[in-house]
C-alpha cells in the first residue's frame, strides 16, 4: 500500500509528505517523480534540503528501491536535484527555468546590508553576555526545579525569582520590595500594556511624561487611548511643578532618557508630595540605574513611598533584551488588578528563564557581571569623550555620568545632514529630535544619541573613527 507520509527522521532527521497514492499513468516511479517535483516547485522542499537515501524512502513508501533511484536520477537530469558522493541527494540550489518548462521558486531576495557600525542606544554589547555563568545557573535551576515547575504556574512569576529580586533591589537600588508585590513581566513595554490596556485597565490617562523619551512607548500608550502630556526638562530633570490634573507621571529619575542626568533631590521629594496630595501615581522606569560612573548610585524614588510608586525594571540593559525578563514592584492596591490583566495562561515569561535568573542573582553572578560591564562601559565612554576631544572639540558631550549612551550636541540645523551622511556610510545613529514628544513646547536642540555599549569590543575603535568622520567641522 502506498503511503503519503514519509518518516525517515531516525535516519536523516527529516520528514517528507509525499502524495503518490493512485499512481495512474506511468506507475509508481512517475507518481513519485511528480510528487517530488511538485514539492520542490511549491517551495515545500527548499534548496539544499537533503532527501532520504533510496533504501529508506523505498521502505517508507512500500516501493522498490529502483523506483526511488530512477525517480531521483530523472530529477537530477532535469536539474531539480543534485547528487554528490558523500553528500547524498539534495534539492538543487538554482532558480533558472528547468527542462520541464517550470521554475524552481526563487529564494527570497537578500536583505539589505546591515550597518557597518551600530551606535544606536538601548542595547548592551551582545558579545559580552555571560554565557558560562548563565549556563551554570541554568543547569542548577533545572536540576533543582520541582516537578510542578513544568505545569501551570503563578502569573505573578516564580516565587524564587520574586524573592531574589526583592533582596537584590533592596540592596542595590534602595527599593522597598515585598515579594508579594512583585509581578514578573517581559519588560517595560509589557508592564505598560498590563497597566493601561483593556476594558478593565488598572490605570487610565492622562499620563504626564518627560518631553523626551521613546516614541515606541508613546505609541503604545496612544494605542490604549491614553493621552500623554509632556513635562519640560531642564538641568535638574523633569519640571515637577508643572504637573496639573494628570492621574500619573512616568519618569526616568535615575538617568533621564535620553538627555541624561538624574532628577534633582528636591524634585524627587516634590513628585511624591504631588502624588500624595492628588491621589496620583509615579511610574519609575529604572532602565539602566546600575550603570553609574562618576558619582554614587541614585536610589529609586520608590523608596520614598512604595504606595505611590510603581517601580519597573528589566535585564534588557544589564544582560540582554533577548531574555525578555522584567518586573514591576507595585503598591499593594494594584497587585490584583495587574494579575487579572496578565491572565491565568498567557503573557508569561519562560519559567526556566525565571529560575535561571533567580539563581544567577542569588549566587552573585549578576553582581559580578554588572560590575565587570560597568568598568567596560566606563572605559568605552572615556574613549568616546577622548576621541571627540581630539577630532571634534566643537561638539559638546552630555549625559555621560551614567548609562549606556551619550548625547552629542550639534550646531543648529546640522542634525538631519549628519544622519543622512551616517545612513550613506552605513553607520546606525539616532538623532535627539526623534525622541522629542510631538506636543513639547520647548525648543528642540540638534544632537545625536550615541550608544557606546552596542558595538562589540573589537569593533569599537572603528565605530568611533566613523562617528568622528561624520561630525560637522568646528
Amino acid at each position: 500500500m502506498a503511503e503519503s507520509w514519509v518518516n525517515s527522521a531516525e535516519r536523516i532527521g527529516a520528514d517528507l509528505h509525499l502524495e503518490i497514492s493512485g499512481a495512474g499513468a506511468g506507475g509508481r516511479r512517475a507518481a513519485l517523480t511528480r510528487a517530488l517535483r511538485e514539492a520542490v516547485r511549491s517551495g515545500r522542499l527548499m534548496p539544499g534540503t537533503r532527501l532520504p537515501p533510496y533504501r529508506s524512502l523505498a521502505a517508507d513508501l512500500g516501493v522498490a528501491r529502483n523506483t526511488v533511484a530512477d525517480a531521483y536520477a530523472e530529477l537530477v537530469a532535469e536539474g531539480w536535484l543534485t547528487a554528490r558522493q558523500g553528500s547524498g541527494t539534495r534539492v538543487a540550489e538554482r532558480a533558472e527555468p528547468l527542462g520541464t518548462g517550470t521554475r524552481v521558486p526563487k529564494k527570497a531576495p537578500p536583505r539589505a546590508r546591515g550597518p557597518r557600525h551600530d551606535l544606536r542606544q538601548g542595547t548592551p554589547d551582545a558579545s559580552s553576555f555571560p554565557r558560562a555563568a548563565w549556563l551554570a545557573s541554568y543547569r542548577r535551576a533545572l536540576q533543582q526545579a520541582p516537578s510542578e515547575v513544568f505545569g501551570p504556574g503563578d502569573p505573578a512569576g516564580r516565587a524564587e525569582l520574586r524573592a531574589a529580586l526583592a533582596a537584590y533591589l533592596a540592596r542595590a537600588r534602595g527599593v522597598r520590595a515585598d515579594p508579594e508585590r512583585i509581578v514578573v513581566c517581559s519588560g517595560f513595554a509589557h508592564a505598560l500594556r498590563l497597566l493601561f490596556t483593556g476594558p478593565d485597565a488598572v490605570l487610565r490617562g492622562p499620563l504626564a511624561v518627560e518631553s523626551y523619551g521613546l516614541g515606541f512607548h508613546r505609541e503604545l500608550l496612544s494605542g490604549a487611548s491614553v493621552r500623554t502630556v509632556p513635562l519640560p526638562l531642564d538641568e535638574d530633570g523633569a519640571r515637577i511643578g508643572q504637573l496639573d490634573r494628570e492621574r500619573a507621571v512616568l519618569l526616568t529619575p535615575a538617568h533621564q532618557f535620553p538627555t541624561g542626568g538624574p532628577l534633582h533631590p528636591s524634585r524627587r521629594a516634590a513628585v511624591i508630595d504631588w502624588a500624595r496630595a492628588r491621589g496620583g501615581l509615579v511610574l519609575e522606569d529604572d532602565y539602566d540605574g546600575e550603570f553609574r560612573y562618576d558619582r554614587k548610585p541614585v536610589g529609586a524614588v520608590q523608596g520614598l513611598d512604595p504606595e505611590r510608586v510603581v517601580y519597573i525594571g528589566s535585564v534588557s540593559k544589564s544582560l540582554s533584551p533577548a531574555l525578555r525578563l522584567g518586573w514591576m514592584v507595585l503598591p499593594e492596591r494594584y497587585v490584583d488588578g495587574v494579575l487579572a490583566a496578565k491572565g491565568e495562561r498567557e503573557a508569561w515569561v519562560s519559567v526556566l528563564d525565571q529560575l535561571t535568573l533567580a539563581d544567577f542573582v542569588a549566587c552573585g553572578s549578576y553582581d559580578r557581571h554588572v560590575r565587570r560591564m560597568r568598568q567596560r562601559y566606563r572605559r568605552r565612554r572615556d574613549r568616546l569623550v577622548d576621541a571627540l576631544a581630539t577630532h571634534a572639540p566643537q561638539v559638546e558631550v552630555t549625559g555621560i555620568a551614567a548609562g549606556l549612551h551619550a548625547v552629542l550636541r550639534l550646531p543648529s540645523g546640522t542634525e538631519a545632514s549628519v544622519l543622512k551622511a551616517a545612513a550613506w556610510q552605513r553607520v546606525a545613529l539616532e538623532g535627539l529630535t526623534g525622541f522629542r514628544h510631538p506636543q513639547a513646547t520647548t525648543a528642540a536642540p540638534d544632537g545625536l544619541v550615541v550608544g557606546y555599549a552596542t558595538p562589540a569590543e573589537h569593533a569599537y575603535g572603528a565605530a568611533l573613527d566613523a562617528l568622528c568622520g561624520l561630525l560637522p567641522p568646528g
